[in-house]
């Protein structure tokens, strides 16, 4: 589904990424994890275009994306979510989820965006602003706008980041129902239980180096991701 090749990218004198390669296996959902500071979030800023790489190859579906811009990267499939999620702040809920399509603005379009809404109980939100939405809604809003696009692959950032338990357990839930529906996942989170629950395979990175690759299982007792980033006991 998406191979990257020697993937390196620096801020001026910091090298961020360093030589990574990594592949995501079509039909996966598959796990990002590393302390902070170790090159995540820029990991999926080059592969969805949003930043380019300084040294590497990015190849999704079979084709190579790695100097694609990032519209056209998500027009063959390549969705994402951030951290923070970027919802324009001036349409409503509704009109926000809708974004995520290329399809033409219609009717048939908008009862998609309001069937999404309502399978997590958000359908009474659809004329809501952006801007009066909590910060979980917020989040679960631009997975759905994600979502719409169809995607055949989905990059989520931080999905439960700020989120209470029974938050989190929602956006689990979602998670499992997507890539139940084809969809291939590529999950970044520093919530390790969810993680590595919802996980099928997970990459650990540290100082923007790939350090461990493997089951959720292998992953817990790896020593060098103990010692970068759970912990030693």
């Amino acid at each position: 589904m998406l191979k990257v090749a020697g993937a390196g990218k620096s801020f001026g004198g910091l090298q961020v990424l360093k030589n990574i390669d990594l592949t995501i296996e079509q039909g996966r959902i598959h796990g990002i994890i590393g302390p902070n500071g170790s090159g995540k979030t820029t990991f999926f800023n080059c592969i969805s275009g949003i930043i380019p790489l300084d040294a590497g190859r990015i190849s999704f579906a079979g084709r190579d994306i790695t100097t694609l811009r990032a519209d056209r990267i998500a027009r063959l499939g390549l969705r994402r979510t951030f951290q923070e999620a970027k919802l324009a702040p001036s349409l409503t809920t509704l009109e926000n989820v809708m974004c995520g399509s290329f399809s033409r603005p219609g009717k048939a379009l908008k009862q998609e965006a309001w069937e999404l809404l309502d399978s997590l109980g958000m359908a009474e939100s659809a004329e809501r602003w952006a801007r009066e939405l909590t910060w979980a809604e917020r989040q679960f809003v631009q997975l759905l706008r994600a979502i719409i696009g169809k995607p055949k692959l989905l990059l989520l950032d931080e999905p439960v980041s700020g989120m209470a338990v029974k938050e989190t357990e929602l956006m689990t839930a979602l998670i499992r129902r997507i890539n139940a529906q084809g969809v291939t996942v590529a999950v970044v989170s520093h919530d390790i239980k969810m993680l590595m629950d919802v996980a099928e395979w997970v990459t650990a990175l540290n100082f923007g180096e790939k350090i461990a690759e493997g089951t959720p299982e292998a992953i817990r007792k790896n020593p060098l991701v103990i010692e970068a980033y759970l912990g030693a006991a």
